[in-house]
């Protein structure tokens, strides 16, 4: 980047950075496939030889794969739905089934049995038409028992969910994301562009002898002091990084280059002083001598020649280190002044301590002059970046969005726990943390980094253990210093734990394709909009366009608000099933015909289906919502109290309609439309049922609205007009099918009293909620819930079928890419000198089915060993060679073997399980020792 490098150092394949972050994605899935293939067409003996590899995970993998992806893509409300849906649809079948048989029953006994009629050829088309109409009669049972507006509201709630998230920032990708958001219990956040602005600013200064906690004032810093610090900043900082004017009116100006220098020079811009005049009279070719920055000096310094031919040095860098080399020190006038061990200690303590607690990063800047003659010796670097001029300490931090605080506070409120991964140092992250809301002083909670995480986790072959990270998780906040497998660990481990009752739903937000594994790996990832790169976007379920923390809890509103419409839509749907069902079922058996008939059965059912599917799928969401804690996979549809509602409302509408059937005519003084024959015209008495069935319906979708037991249904009614417009329309196309529907829809037009008592009848729905609400649901234990997942309908199939080890999609995509990487460079070396290789008694000793690692072994386990102090960890387990001495003495050298396998030479142990290989290799043929090894 800074035109001084060296050396470049390579890493390819599966065991590279960007080859684990892709093998964890599961990429290129389908290519490897294809090469697969082709490689089998091309290499005849040495595929053939190689195949054992591919049916050690079983002859079928791919088709298992296949079935067990298309399983998994099932979301947790699409299960429940599809389980409920099946029981109503089931239920409606018998009673329409019960309904049919019942009326033919009915007809017959009464018809050839009690009234002894016979069966005459010329009566055959009437008894056909009975039937018939019988059979219309169960047909309409079923059609408005099955729920079949379920799947379209659940649509139509995620479809208007997702383009209502578009104006929140939310894009979403996959549409089973909004849903998952409602049940979340966990957000891993990134912290570097989410948490904080990713744009460094200087906040507090110590210069001339004063501790600045904010911007000072320009007139009170020494012109000379000032004229130092300007240049200092302007020369010693790479000349691409800059300030740029902001791209829209408003917006801040833009940072390019280093984030660290573009702090520095934005100090210097906010000290009213520009850097550009500076760097137009220094050049970067006349800059006499670079020292780039490295993480061993932590520092930085440029050499410029002086017109008296002079030289002066600018250094900046860590403040504790930088100070070290400093002798002296600028006063308040400008003048340089000693600066001793004692007074270093004094202003780490009062100074670089309170700024570091603050959660700043402390960079000093400094300047040595040099005599023209003689020219001191550049390449001795210890004596050159010595004996320095302190002219500033600078505390610069990358500030926290102003919205996060609010929006993490929501979170935990709603029953969330938030969490920080991310790569920076601990102190910087716990500060942050604790600025953010996400640790708070006095609670019990860990802030880890990656070494140590790793080193609780693993036991003492290096192998991740479950129990060890539900040791962890609970009460772990920070996880710094972490890497891309040590975040895509800790989700899993989260994901997979059985710690808590409820299984846990993870979020996660990350913008770098570093966080790809944990993206793809987590229930909903999060991916920057616009910091975020392709990968990040590519593995993520939503893309926030303004990469803000704040947009993710309105995810999560809109989640829940998506599980809330669909219960909303399954009580009012409920409610007519059980009234309409029971009405067409009791009107049948005791009357030979329905109160309602088919086509008005129909209009009711369009009613409920789709027009309340709209009506109640798009309530917009409410701050309400996060008052409560996280469902959970295994709650309910249906709870108690949507069940009271059902039940009570149901209750009444039977009532009132059974009553108007019976009395109905006596009340109205009117026709009985009770027995009436095959093609008699509509009467008043059975379409005033109807009519009054239909207001009940309309009153009962206004108490809909509320499934927990709030009093007040009208609250915030005005603010969804989709409910109103649909509501009002339908009370106006019901006036149009009673007055002007006739025979069709067997209506008779009815008077004015007659329309006010349908109408008071449906607004007795409004009132009787509110008694219904005022029933404690606690005294109705006998109630029951619906639409819950079973605990093993909540395990996917993969991990049933795994009885020792669960490997997931991306587990199963590395080891494919193992195996493929492999047959690679064993097509490189001669068929004569891989059989030789793997016929070594070193291999032999290997073979240790038992010794099983998980995908996090391969991963994070190298890492973890080269810089941690832990006890080195074989590839070969010494026992099984200690064991057999004869084996250990006529083994032949290692190196033999690195020349082929480049597992060995990163360390990285890949046993595996070779009991379930389809074909049968003995121990010590090199088939099973490749096996065994890979």
């Amino acid at each position: 980047m800074e035109g001084s490098g060296r050396m470049v150092v390579t890493a390819v394949g599966v065991n590279s950075q960007t080859g684990i972050i892709f093998t964890l994605l599961g990429a290129g899935g389908e290519e490897e496939e294809k090469k697969d293939k082709k490689a089998k067409q091309q290499d005849g003996a040495a595929a053939m030889e190689m195949q054992p590899l591919k049916s050690a995970e079983g002859g079928d993998a791919d088709d298992k794969k296949k079935a067990n992806m298309h399983k998994k893509e099932k979301s947790v409300l699409q299960g429940k739905l599809t389980k409920l849906a099946v029981q109503i649809g089931k239920a409606g079948l018998v009673m329409s089934a019960i309904t049919v048989i019942i009326l033919v029953l009915y007809f017959t006994v009464d018809t050839f049995v009690v009234n002894k009629k016979p069966w005459l050829p010329e009566c055959t088309p009437v008894y056909v038409q009975y039937f018939v109409k019988f059979f219309i009669i169960g047909v309409t049972v079923l059609v408005v028992a099955v729920p079949e507006g379920l799947p379209l509201a659940v649509t139509i709630s995620l479809a208007y969910s997702v383009k209502k998230m578009m104006k929140d920032n939310n894009l979403v990708r996959h549409l089973d994301a909004c849903e998952t958001m409602g049940n979340a219990t966990a957000i891993c956040s990134d912290k570097t562009g989410t948490l904080t602005t990713n744009r460094m600013t200087v906040v507090q200064a110590y210069v001339g002898d004063v501790h600045y906690k904010e911007i000072p004032d320009p007139s009170s810093i020494n012109a000379k002091t000032m004229e130092l610090l300007v240049n200092a900043i302007a020369i010693n900082s790479a000349y691409t990084t800059k300030i740029l004017p902001p791209e829209k009116e408003g917006a801040l100006p833009r940072q390019v280059g280093n984030k660290t220098e573009c702090g520095l020079l934005g100090f210097v811009l906010d000290l009213k002083q520009d850097y550009e005049p500076v760097r137009s009279q220094m050049p970067e070719e006349k800059l006499y001598k670079v020292y780039t920055f490295n993480s061993v000096r932590k520092s930085m310094s440029t050499v410029i020649k002086l017109p008296d031919e002079s030289f002066r040095m600018y250094s900046k860098g860590a403040s504790e280190i930088v100070l070290k080399k400093c002798c002296k020190i600028l006063n308040g006038a400008g003048e340089p002044r000693v600066f001793r061990p004692r007074d270093r200690d004094e202003m780490v303590k009062k100074v670089i301590e309170p700024m570091a607690c603050d959660g700043l990063r402390t960079i000093c800047v400094a300047y040595r002059d040099f005599p023209s003659s003689p020219e001191p010796d550049w390449d001795n670097e210890n004596d050159i970046l010595n004996d320095l001029t302190c002219i500033c300490v600078v505390g610069i931090e990358d500030p926290v969005r102003p919205e996060v605080p609010e929006a993490i506070r929501k979170c935990q409120r709603a029953g969330i726990t938030v969490r920080m991964v991310t790569g920076d140092n601990i102190n910087t992250a716990r500060a942050i943390a604790i600025k953010c809301g996400i640790i708070h002083p006095g609670e019990d909670f860990l802030c880890l980094e990656g070494k140590e995480f790793n080193r609780r986790i693993r036991n003492e072959k290096g192998e991740i253990e479950q129990e060890r990270i539900d040791k962890i998780w609970p009460k772990l906040r920070v996880l710094a210093r972490s890497s891309p497998t040590d975040k895509h660990t800790l989700v899993k481990g989260i994901i997979d734990s059985t710690h808590t009752e409820q299984r846990q739903v993870v979020a996660v937000t990350g913008d770098g394709t570093n966080d790809g594994p944990a993206l793809k790996k987590a229930d909903v990832g999060f991916a920057m909009g616009i910091a975020g790169t392709d990968v990040a976007k590519e593995a993520s379920d939503i893309i926030l366009t303004d990469d803000n923390f704040s947009s993710i809890v309105k995810a999560v509103m809109w989640g829940r608000n998506v599980y809330d419409s669909i219960s909303k839509f399954l009580q009012f749907q409920l409610t007519v099933n059980v009234v309409a069902v029971i009405v067409a079922f009791t009107g049948a058996c005791i009357t030979q015909d329905s109160p309602l008939k088919a086509v008005q059965m129909l209009w009711v059912n369009l009613i409920m289906d789709t027009f309340a599917s709209l009506a109640l799928a798009t309530e917009p969401p409410t701050e309400t919502l996060l008052l409560r804690k996280p469902y959970g996979r295994n709650k309910p549809l249906i709870s108690r109290t949507m069940m009271k509602n059902i039940l009570g409302h149901a209750v009444y509408q039977l009532t009132l309609i059974f009553t108007l059937l019976f009395v109905g005519e006596k009340m109205f003084q009117i026709d009985s439309g009770r027995n009436a024959p095959l093609h008699s015209p509509p009467s008043e008495h059975y379409t005033i049922i109807f009519n009054t069935f239909v207001m009940m319906q309309l009153f009962n979708e206004i108490n809909a609205r509320k499934i927990h037991g709030e009093r007040n249904v009208f609250d915030g009614i005005f603010r969804n007009p989709i409910f109103c417009t649909i509501v009002l329309g339908t009370f106006a196309i019901q006036i149009v099918i009673v007055q002007f529907g006739g025979k069709p829809f067997s209506c008779s037009p009815l008077q004015l009293d007659q329309w006010m008592w349908c109408i008071f009848i449906g607004l007795g729905e409004l009132v009787w909620g509110q008694v219904i609400a005022t029933i404690p649901t606690s005294r109705l234990k006998f109630l029951k819930e619906a639409g819950r997942l079973t605990q093993k309908e909540e395990i996917p199939e993969e991990e049933l079928n795994e009885d020792v080890e669960e490997i997931d999609h991306a587990e199963r995509e590395l080891r494919r890419g193992q195996i493929l990487w492999f047959r690679g460079l064993n097509r490189i070396q001669t068929q004569i000198r891989v059989v030789k290789a793997f016929r070594s008694s070193l291999y032999e000793g290997l073979e240790k089915p038992e010794s099983r690692t998980s995908i996090h072994n391969f991963m994070a386990h190298p890492e973890f060993r080269i810089e941690d102090s832990q006890p080195h960890i074989p590839l070969i387990d010494d026992t099984d060679l200690e064991e057999d001495a004869a084996l250990k003495q006529n083994s032949s050298p290692p190196s033999s073997l690195n020349k082929n396998n480049s597992a060995i030479d990163s360390g990285i142990n890949l046993t595996t399980d070779t009991s379930k290989s389809a074909t049968s290799s003995s121990p010590g043929s090199p088939i099973h020792s490749l096996e065994t090894s890979l």
